[in-house]
């Protein structure tokens, strides 16, 4: 049975985990389905957060671009309003693969509203984490370091730049980054307290961090290694900056993407007109979102469906959103992480091998499958596909041959039996999981292309995820009928891009395999 077509020529690409679940591998998908349809996608939007979000598609790894760049008949890479962008980072990933024969810069529209981060909103980051484990004797937030949350402060502290200042004149673009640095500096120095030995080690941090990470770019001679070298920006004068080097880089950087910066919505709404899919790409995920997610354990920007629509600058409408995640949870930080697998367990140490953040190569924590999460992110956020990834890592393998875990409840000290995630995180802590336990299997399953060859305890897994996820999104009330209900459109098996199930059956059928 072939599944129903999308309901909107908009696509939602989320999260419903803690991020880190593969939503870099559904654009291609998406466009793939869609390439000799009526309505083609045109259009890849970044639509939150900055360069902290790290996506990998076609085998290539993402920040600030988005997963479109795969997409070699997309027309349009576009970067929202919502998004924080360092127009260094930007010129960092397009340059080496522009070398590499990926158009960029041919389909690379940034809004004009889009905001403009750079090195103090990276040096107030680290202050901020030395303040919350040295000052508060705190644990360490775990932030990326790359300044996404201070950026957004700018926006709601009506202190923001945007990319238009690159469209006006030069002083008045050094003017903003002056107050700016200026702020930094004396929050650096005084409210953050940071000592003059640590403010210095933050530059070498980030020259080391960069020159690391743009290695390759340094090796093929795209960037000197210079390019990456922070300690310049920095005076000997404790807490000040060589504001000069400062302005005169970001101010090179930034207008050398003048003719990259317009107007988001216009576009979006013309293709819209003709017929093309939009797809909005997403960083993070719902339980990261800085509303809905459990301070400080959360990004700055909203991470669900409606930010859709205030990055790209157009009326709200049908949307269609695909929630995407893994076979397993997996975790960094201090997250709260109520299914988190003993380190010993034989399959943890399978599946930490896997999993280092794309943005930080930071080790993730790894757990069993959540549905609690999962299914609230759904109720609450609203879905019409899902996408499962990375079944084939639960595989048997060496002393891993036991069964796999499913939450689908917690159970408080009293013995009350909770079906959501409760709002309140004090609360949450106090919970645990409530398994379900599902034979495993030892055949390969990452060279099967057809739900009917997998296994059939892992055909049984796969309806157990999406019935234990369901039930949990559709708790206290009926189902819809049949031909309303989400499917599970792709289900990963690998992490190559052709490793993709494509004809799950439909939910009905599917959950009756349990």
């Amino acid at each position: 049975m072939s599944l129903p077509p999308f309901s909107s020529q908009l696509i939602a690409d989320v999260g419903i985990s803690l991020g880190d679940e593969g939503k870099g591998r559904l654009i291609p998908e998406v466009a793939d389905e869609l390439r000799s349809t009526a309505h083609p996608v045109s259009v890849v939007l970044k639509v939150n957060g900055g360069a902290n979000s790290g996506h990998t598609a076609g085998g290539i790894k993402l920040n600030l671009l988005p997963a479109g760049v795969v997409v070699k008949d997309a027309a349009h890479l576009c970067i929202g309003s919502g998004v924080v962008a360092d127009p260094r980072k930007i010129w960092w990933e397009t340059k080496p693969l522009e070398q590499k024969g990926h158009a960029i810069l041919s389909r690379l529209l940034i809004d004009e509203r889009a905001m403009v981060s750079d090195l103090t909103h990276r040096l107030l980051d680290l202050a901020w984490e030395d303040y919350r484990t040295n000052v508060l004797a705190e644990e360490p937030r775990g932030s990326t370091g790359r300044g996404i949350t201070p950026a957004y402060l700018d926006e709601v502290g009506q202190q923001q730049i945007t990319f238009s200042d690159f469209l006006a004149g030069p002083n008045y673009f050094a003017r903003k980054l002056a107050q700016r640095a200026d702020r930094a500096c004396r929050t650096i120095q005084h409210v953050c307290r940071v000592s003059e030995a640590t403010w210095a080690s933050f530059f070498d941090k980030l020259t080391i961090a960069e020159q690391r990470a743009n290695a390759e770019a340094i090796e093929f001679g795209v960037f000197p290694k210079e390019e990456f070298d922070f300690t310049r920006f920095r005076r000997k004068a404790p807490f000040t900056l060589n504001l000069e080097a400062l302005t005169a880089t970001y101010w090179s950087a930034g207008t050398a993407l003048a003719k990259n910066i317009g107007e988001v919505r216009e576009l979006i709404l013309r293709e819209v007109a003709r017929g093309r899919t939009i797809i909005g790409e997403f960083g993070q995920a719902y339980w990261l979102d800085k509303r809905h997610g459990f301070s400080p354990n959360v990004t700055a920007s909203h991470t669900y469906t409606p930010e859709f629509f205030e990055s790209a600058g157009i009326p709200v409408q049908r949307i269609h959103t695909f929630g995407v995640a893994k076979a397993y949870d997996t975790k960094v930080g201090t997250h709260t992480f109520l299914t988190q697998m003993d380190d010993a367990h034989p399959l943890a140490t399978i599946l930490k091998r896997l999993e280092f953040g794309t943005s930080t190569g930071r080790q993730r924590m790894v757990g069993w499958f959540d549905a609690v999460e999962k299914g609230d992110a759904l109720r609450y956020g609203g879905f019409q596909d899902v996408m499962i990834n990375k079944s084939d890592a639960l595989t048997h393998s060496g002393e891993w041959r036991g069964e796999l875990l499913i939450c689908g409840a917690y159970q408080d000290s009293a013995g009350k039996i909770v079906h959501h995630v409760p709002r309140n995180e004090a609360v949450r802590k106090t919970l645990r999981p409530v398994y379900t336990k599902h034979a495993g299997w030892s055949e390969d399953i990452s060279k099967i292309r057809r739900f009917a060859d997998l296994p059939k305890n892992a055909q049984r897994y796969v309806a157990a995820m999406m019935k234990a996820t369901l039930a949990v999104a559709y708790e206290g009330g009926t189902w819809p009928a049949a031909e309303k209900l989400p499917n599970l459109r792709y289900l990963g098996v690998g992490p190559e891009p052709s490793q993709i199930i494509k004809d799950v059956p439909v939910t009905a059928e599917l959950v009756k395999l349990v």
